[in-house]
Order: C-alpha cells, then structure tokens, then sequence
C-alpha cells in the first residue's frame, strides 16, 4: 500500500447444501416497491435495528425508510450528492461524492473522515464505500481507478489499482474485498490483512450481458455469496464464484442491500426508484460499537464497548457446511494467566432470526470475568433447516477444543449459555452430545462436544409435547418451528423428539441453570427440571423481577444474570 497524494483533514453464497442456487430468493413472496419518488436512489444501508438509509444522489436528500411503518422520512434536506452509506460501528458513512470527502453522520450533522484534493484532474470523487470490522473505510475512485482505504485514526491509503472501481464489499470473515470493475463488468477478489492492505487480486467472476456497461453496487450474505449490480439484473455468485440466480428488477439496478428485522430482504435501488425482494438467505447486520465514542443513543441496552482486559478475535471461521462458512467472535481475557474456563454464547431469535453480535456485551462481560466466550452464528431455518444449527452448535465445542493452546482455554471446562431458541439449542448440546444425527460434519471430528455446564435462558426443553406442538397445530399460525423442522409435529413426531433436549437428557447430563424473567413463564421447563432432578443432575432456576422475555440483554438486568452465571459457571466448570 502507499499513502494517497490528497489532503486529509482528520476528525476524530456458497449455498448450504440444503439450500438451491434456485431457492436463493424466496419464491413464495413478490416483489415490493418501496417508492419510485427518487431523482436517482443510490448505496442504501441498514441500521441493524428499524430503518434503512438511502440517499438521492441526484435529488440530493437522504431519506429513511422505516419497513413497520412503511414510512420514508427526510432526514437530510440538504444532503448533497451522497452517492453511497454504509451503517457499521453505531455510525452512518457517507459516500460524499458532491463535497468529494467521506463523512459520517451525527445528530444530522456530516462529520468529515477524509476530504480530497478539490482541484486534482480528473476530479477526485469517491464514489462507494465498505467499513471493516476495524472501523478502516475502502471507497472508490472511479475515474482515478483506485480503491482507498482510510485506517481508523489514520491516513488515507491508495490500497489498489483496478480499471473503473465502482461497488465494493467484504466477505463476512472480512479476508476478501471484492470490488467491481464497471466498465469492463468483472468483479476483482483481494485477499486483505489486519492492517487493510490488499493483494493477490484475481477475477473472481464477469457479467456476460451483451456491450451495456455497468458493473455497479455490491452487498453480500452470510454465506459469502457475492451480490453485484449490473445492466439488468442483479447477479448472485458464490464465494467461488458460481453464477447462483440472477434477479431482475423493473428498471436498471444501481446498488443493493440486504435488510429489514430478520436480514432477509434484499433492497434494490434502481434507476425507477426503491425495491425489496424478500429472499431465503441471510444479510450481515451492521458491527456493533466496539469503541466507547461511537455509542450513541439506546440506553436500555448494555454496551459492547470491548473491556480493556479482553482481546477479540473477530469473525473467525469455526466450521464449514460446504462452501458456507461458520463464524465466531472469540473474546480471551488478557490479565491473567490461564488456561481459562470457556463458555459458548449461542442467541436468540426463533430458529429463524438473530445473528452472533446479538450476545456481544454477554461475551465480552463474562469474558472480563475470567472466561474464554465464543459468540457464535449458526444457520437459520430459512437458509437450511433442522438438524443443521445444533450440528453447528456442536461444532463449535470441537473448534473450541481443538484450538484450547491458541486460545488459552481448558478443553475439560466448557460450558454454554444461549438466550430463547439459543437456549433449546444450548440445552440439546447440553442434552445429547451422543446422538450422532446431532453432530454433523463441521469439522474437528476427533474432539468431544461434551459440555461440563449449561445456562438455560427462556428457551424450550420440549418440543413434541408443550407450547411448541400447540402452535405447531394451529393451521393459521405461523410457527417457527414448522419452518424450521419443515414440517409439522402431527408429520414428523419423531423428528420434534429427535429436537427436544428433554428426550435426551440422561444422568450424564450436565449442570443445567436455568434464568427467566418474572413475567416470562418461569414454570416453561419445570418438567425437565423435574426430570433432572430425579436423574441426581444438579438444576436450579432463578427469577428474575420485572423481568420480560429477553431481559438477560436489557438493563438493569443485564449486570445482575452475568453474576449469577458467573457464580454457577464458576461452581460446575472447575
């Protein structure tokens, strides 16, 4: 890499094998225009939590789409020609291709990163921007034919020469930055270090769509597979770049985004205007704040600011379905010796949402306390259904044992806690690490995915029998469970039996805590705590008040349900 000549002024798919390349877009559901009201909507951007950015590069506004309101807001009057966002670290960045800077967004106000030479020839214009997991921005210069990369607290960097440098995005561990050459319609591959040098370029796929130009926009999901606006369509290929599907939406597609609540819609912005095509795949949420100045606004929750006696390994890859690769955040404790207890964080969300940086502040807090954590992601049940997320649940035990010396952890004591359908999933690891069907193919084969203690947060222990079956027969109900076992309890019984952490649980079975809020059903799992006390396994719950489904991530909550994990994991991982 060398240093760019401009002035800066410094502020501080692959598919699962259970998933088609035909079943990437969800078949069962049209597409939706959001609004034809634009000048030219551009690079849009998901906030991770209501609203989706877009900017209007020719009407030079920003406005916010809000999907549960069906709502578009201006929250930038006089925005400028913003030409692209993207939502990372708390922050909204700016492509600004009018003032030729990148800026960010607070209170309404556009802080400025990097402002480029106004007189360079030909005009110095970024056009489209990434922000990696380190807060480093990559944008394009189109007409210089380069992509820049700006380390966080540090100067600009010219990281590659590419013929007409358009869109750009990261691959989901962050190792590959693929960016698209728009005049010759090809997409470069760039292997990147820590530090956000590029090298080992190579064309990783071409659009072959007759002499149109117009290799545009680029997102990704998380299962590497690689999204690129072109002439017509907007082309899908996987992470070793076979052509997937291509979606063709009413007008030219300039650039794209995955979003909404669940990340499964994939916004397209065109030259008629904004659309959303809901898919089968999984979008990457925004990274979470890492660093204490970029907190802004929500209180109740606590922050993921990393504590100073952890180190982070982020987005490490712990399995392979396949192509797909599995990640994890891996957080170690710096200020003591080790080798340390190790706990795997599984989230929430139904079997069908939620992503690993939902339990961050969890990892880092217990492992601040002395713990090695692994937040982990897993697949969900519209990408490949039962039994693939516990076999990558398991999986990550193995990875975690069969890398104890490189993470200064104990391969004897290990334990999990998961929150909602995290926790039927961490109670089944717990449950049945000797049901074969369970285990997979992840990988680290040679290693047990025994587990020494198990936190059970809200989360069903049964699954033939209880509120899970009540809902998996109601005919009008849309039941998480039908989708993501693929069939009903009254189909396939055996198959909810096989799913049930109660149908497995043995003397063997671990310690199982168990943490609820005071108003969310603390009698769900009283017949497995029963049953386990009747087997001589140690089991326990503690009610938490005023407490509400999800509170284990909420404050006041928050501080006191890592205590008292800490207290148990502290007694049953000796």
């Amino acid at each position: 890499m060398r240093y760019i000549a401009l002035p800066l002024f410094l502020f501080v798919l692959s598919l699962p094998t259970s998933l088609r390349a035909d079943a990437i877009v969800d078949a069962t559901s049209k597409r939706e225009e959001i609004s034809t009201d634009f000048g030219l909507a551009d690079g849009p951007a998901w906030d991770g939590n209501w609203a989706l950015y877009v900017p209007d590069v020719k009407g030079q506004k920003l406005y916010r789409y809000i999907p549960a309101k069906k709502q578009r807001q201006v929250v930038l009057p006089d925005a400028g020609r913003i030409s692209a966002s993207f939502y990372s670290h708390g922050r909204l960045f700016l492509s600004d291709n009018g003032e030729r800077r990148i800026s960010f967004l607070q209170d309404k106000q556009k802080v400025v990163i990097a402002a480029l030479d106004p007189d360079a020839k030909p005009p110095a214009a970024p056009n489209d921007l990434v922000v990696d997991r380190h807060r480093g921005v990559y944008f394009t210069l189109t007409r210089q034919g380069q992509v820049v990369y700006i380390p966080r607290d540090g100067k600009p960097v010219v990281a590659l020469d590419v013929e007409t440098p358009n869109g750009l995005i990261l691959s989901p561990d962050g190792k590959t930055l693929y960016v698209a050459s728009y005049v010759p319609k090809k997409i470069w591959a760039y292997d990147v270090d820590e530090k956000g040098a590029a090298s080992n370029g190579r064309i990783f796929a071409s659009m072959d769509s007759g002499p149109d130009k117009g290799a545009d926009g680029m997102a990704v999901d998380r299962g590497g597979n690689v999204y690129c606006a072109g002439p017509a369509h907007v082309w899908v290929w996987s992470p070793s770049g076979k052509l997937l599907t291509k979606i063709e939406p009413p007008t030219r597609p300039i650039n794209c985004a995955f979003g909404d609540r669940d990340m499964r819609s994939l916004y397209i912005t065109c030259f008629g205007g904004l659309y959303r095509q809901r898919m089968n795949v999984y979008g990457l949420p925004p990274q979470p704040t890492a660093h204490a100045e970029d907190h802004q606004g929500n209180t109740s929750r606590p922050v993921t600011t990393l504590p100073a006696n952890v180190d982070a390994h982020l987005d490490v890859v712990y399995a392979q379905a396949g192509e797909r690769k599995l990640l994890t955040d891996v957080f170690v404790p710096n200020d003591r010796p080790g080798p340390h207890p190790a706990v795997v964080v599984v989230h929430g969300g139904g079997w069908l949402n939620g992503y690993k940086s939902k339990f961050r502040a969890l990892a880092q807090s217990l492992a601040a306390r002395g713990y090695v954590t692994a937040a982990i992601e897993y697949r969900l049940g519209y990408e490949a259904k039962f039994p693939a997320g516990i076999q990558d649940c398991n999986a990550s035990v193995r990875f975690l044992r069969a890398n104890a010396k490189k993470y200064n952890l104990d391969a004897d004591r290990i334990g999990v806690v998961g929150g909602s359908a995290g926790a039927h999933l961490a109670g089944l690891m717990a449950a049945a690490p000797h049901v074969e069907e369970l285990q997979g193919t992840g990988g680290n084969s040679g290693y047990s995915s025994r587990l020494q203690a198990a936190v059970i947060m809200a989360g069903p222990m049964q699954m033939a029998t209880g509120s899970v079956a009540e809902r998996s027969r109601k005919p009008d109900a849309k039941s998480n469970s039908n989708v993501w076992l693929g069939k009903t309890v009254d189909e396939a019984p055996e198959l909810y039996k096989l799913a049930a952490p109660y149908h497995h649980l043995s003397k063997n079975t671990p310690a199982l805590l168990f943490m609820t809020g005071e108003f969310d059903n603390p009698a769900r799992n009283e017949p497995t705590r029963e049953r386990l006390k009747s087997l001589g396994v140690w089991t326990d719950i503690k009610v938490y008040k005023g407490g509400k489904h999800g509170c284990w991530n909420q404050l006041p909550w928050f501080a006191d349900m890592v205590a008292d994990m800490d207290t148990f994991f502290q007694q049953h991982l000796k």
